[in-house]
């Protein structure tokens, strides 16, 4: 069955000076409208702004701050804003307007003012600030379209609803088109994957495929080192340091640009193959305190590889299975069941009491597929029988038996729970029943 979506399809372009000049006006003028408008509600409002949260819980709508550029537009110090379009500025402000609503919904901090340095420049046009003509693009406050590299087509009729541009830190130029797409779920396919994540290897295939980690922030780390302490000895404020800065800023970039496409082939192929993808859910940001391994999984870049396994599994008709963190994927035997005691990381075969002999990593993908089918079932994510939540309580949708049970046996220095009554407490040994009213 077919769906619409809505996409984003990128592109670079090339601005000629005069384009560049008005660009880079918007951009100030839109940083500047934004900063001034989280000012107006958090510092020179203060009172009203304490009154109004912190007292009496009420906020102040994207109507009550939609007027501020007119009213700025008056004044001799700010008539500059007038030379670029308004549309962009409006959209700062329901983009300050959704911070603050992550914000009071507690997703979020509270909004940060934008830096001329730091901050991501970018603008927003609505349908009715720009032109789109025979495939061509022209924005409000331009006589001529944009030159952009098509290097890929859009879906048949499609036209833009939303343009952004942007540009980064080594200075190129982005232009993004939002527009409604058709979507075909690709051929149903009865095959299943599971999916072990790495560092040597960057994933692990349950067919027991290792697919080679490409570590691209290593194999530019000394180029980037070099740039960095060229970086480094430049006198700030400088041209020469303003061009230093943008060589290291090319090659971030490049390592950037070349692990997102290796991200995109390989997702999009396991989605392809697959009717089901099991992976694991891993707390990246945790992993990421490891100041010894911390580098490298920041450069395999697990979290990115997720997300792009996710809209791309919902986009295609396909099914992604996400198990617990806590279930031991690489000391659980395949074969068996018998869970391991400990398995360090430096130890990459294990042989089971069964007889079995594992490499760590296929083991683990094959559990993880194993483990699968009874997450989807259970709604919830799979732990191993031995270790319990930290609230000692499943969820609501978790059922009783664990992935795990019925195991054999276990190693010597587990621990096997007995079971408890109501009232919390384990029942008294031998058959006799609890005597609490439970």
């Amino acid at each position: 069955m077919t769906r619409w979506v809505k996409r984003a399809f990128r592109y670079r372009f090339y601005p000629t000076d005069e384009q560049a000049a008005q660009l880079l006006r918007t951009f100030g003028c839109v940083r500047l409208v934004y900063n001034k408008a989280l000012e107006e509600r958090t510092y020179n409002t203060l009172e009203e702004r304490t009154r109004a949260w912190y007292r009496e819980q009420r906020r102040i709508s994207y109507v009550q701050s939609s007027a501020m550029p007119t009213a700025w537009k008056k004044t001799e110090e700010l008539a500059f804003l007038n030379e670029v379009s308004s549309v962009p500025l409006q959209q700062a402000l329901r983009h300050l307007q959704a911070a603050f609503t992550g914000f009071f919904a507690r997703r979020a901090k509270y909004p940060r003012f934008k830096s001329r340095k730091k901050s991501r420049v970018s603008a927003e046009y609505t349908r009715s600030a720009f032109t789109w003509r025979d495939g061509q693009l022209t924005l409000a406050k331009m006589a001529g379209p944009l030159d952009i590299r098509w290097s890929r087509p859009l879906p048949d009729g499609a036209e833009p609803t939303t343009v952004t541009v942007s540009r980064d830190s080594a200075g190129r130029w982005f232009v993004s088109l939002l527009c409604e797409d058709t979507l075909t779920p690709a051929p149903a396919t009865t095959a299943a994957v599971g999916i072990d994540a790495g560092i040597t290897c960057l994933l692990t295939l349950s067919t027991g495929e290792k697919i080679t980690n490409p570590k691209h922030e290593r194999r530019d780390r000394a180029r980037l080192s070099r740039a960095q302490r060229a970086l480094s000895r430049k006198q700030k404020g400088s041209a020469n340091r303003e061009k230093a800065r943008r060589k290291v800023a090319r090659i971030h970039a490049r390592i950037t640009d070349r692990r997102r496409d290796f991200l995109h082939k390989l997702t999009t192929r396991l989605v392809r193959e697959n009717q089901t993808v099991v992976i694991e859910d891993l707390t990246v940001r945790t992993l990421l305190k490891n100041h010894t391994l911390a580098r490298a999984i920041s450069d395999a870049a697990w979290t990115q590889l997720r997300s792009m396994l996710e809209y791309k599994c919902a986009w295609y008709g396909r099914d992604l299975v996400v198990i617990d963190r806590w279930f031991p994927s690489s000391r659980l035997c395949g074969a068996c069941g018998t869970v391991r005691g400990k398995l360090p990381l430096n130890v990459r075969e294990w042989t089971c009491g069964c007889g079995t002999v594992h490499d760590r990593d296929v083991n683990a993908a094959c559990t993880i597929l194993a483990a699968g089918p009874a997450a989807s079932a259970c709604g919830d994510g799979v732990r191993p029988q031995r270790e319990s939540s930290r609230t000692r309580r499943s969820s609501a949708k978790q059922e009783p038996q664990r992935a795990t049970a019925g195991i054999p046996r276990l190693q010597a220095g587990e621990e096997v729970k007995r079971p408890r009554c109501g009232c919390g407490r384990p029942p008294p040994a031998g058959a006799a029943p609890c005597s609490c009213p439970a």
